[in-house]
């Protein structure tokens, strides 16, 4: 399969795929700020989607394009299924999750304890390019535990790879499955860039995306020109969605500015809002996705404060919204 030319572009920039952070409502108000980063769902279990019939998880708005679904799994044929689910939901990519190191996915043998078993991936990644047309691609680890990443990794991309993986990120850490909570997993285990630009060239038909520990687009402009053909950064564009992803449409992809402000990106999602509530959603299911938006800047903290104590209450709507940014203004007249 030739890779998509568009994608393949997009993914210069990426937001990884952060469990309980990027639900549709994360992600749609992230694609206000930057129209080309490609965008990745929380991972969805294959289980969850062909057992369960959880095909709800699915659900995302076309705004959100381009966006990638990533599954986790360990079972080809069950994979191959939810590829399917995938792509008729019409996702642009179809992401395996090698890299996850909670426990929850340890038990269901996926996620980073693949990294143990990188011919059983390869099966997986062939049994879902088989199944559909979509580009399947690899999330993945250096290692895990005590294994050696300059030994292992290059073998786990070269299996992958020859299964039809074209486009795998790399999360340049360790897992520690034992001893680490996820939580640490993200910060302990220490970042082995050097051997990720290694992988790019012993692998130079490939593209490889770097991830872990990124916190500026500046940053990530380094690693694209160093030579990686795709970055991707997770809780930095969480936690300050308007440092990395309001300049980047114009940084990474050379496209004129739009002129948008952070302002004019929370006015943005009052309509959104509006129709979640209408819906019967509640204003904090997604409000809890903006409060980073003006991080840094003055009256940051009162938009937190007033978002976070009045988004729960009965009655919440665009007008808290509203009465936030009112406090931003003053914060920045002071």
């Amino acid at each position: 399969m030739t890779p998509n030319p568009s994608l393949t572009r997009a993914a210069r920039l990426s937001v990884a795929p952060m469990m309980d952070w990027t639900d549709r409502h994360c992600r749609y108000f992230h694609r206000l700020i930057s129209r080309q980063t490609l965008l990745y769902t929380e991972m969805v279990t294959a289980p969850a989607l062909v057992r369960g019939g959880a095909v709800h998880l699915l659900e995302y708005n076309a705004e959100e394009h381009p966006v990638a679904l990533q599954l986790g799994g360990s079972d080809p044929k069950e994979l191959a299924e939810a590829a399917k689910l995938g792509a008729q939901a019409g996702y642009d990519e179809i992401n395996l999750n090698c890299g996850c190191p909670s426990d929850r996915v340890q038990s269901g043998t996926f996620g980073a304890v693949l990294m143990r078993s990188p011919g059983l991936v390869a099966d997986c990644v062939k049994a879902m390019r088989d199944a559909v047309e979509t580009e399947i691609t690899v999330k993945c680890r250096i290692g895990v535990d005590d294994q050696d990443p300059e030994a292992v990794l290059p073998d786990f991309i070269e299996q992958v790879s020859e299964a039809g993986a074209r486009r795998i990120q790399i999360h340049a850490r360790k897992a520690w499955l034992q001893g680490l909570s996820p939580k640490e997993n993200r910060d302990i285990p220490p970042l082995d860039y050097d051997l990720v630009k290694a992988m790019r060239g012993a692998f130079p038909e490939l593209h490889l995306s770097v991830n872990g520990g990124i916190e500026s687009l500046d940053q990530a402009e380094e690693f694209l020109a160093a030579g990686l053909d795709g970055v991707m950064i997770g809780r930095a564009a969480y936690h300050r969605p308007w440092d990395i992803l309001g300049g980047a449409d114009a940084k990474v992809y050379g496209s004129a500015p739009t002129g948008l402000t952070a302002e004019d990106a929370a006015r943005a999602m009052l309509p959104y809002i509006e129709a979640h509530l209408t819906s019967g959603g509640k204003l904090h299911q997604v409000s809890r996705h903006m409060l980073g938006l003006f991080a840094g800047r003055p009256g940051a903290r009162q938009w937190r404060r007033v978002l976070s104590e009045g988004a729960t209450r009965k009655g919440a709507g665009p007008a808290l919204v509203e009465e936030a940014l009112a406090q931003v203004e003053q914060g920045q007249a002071a």
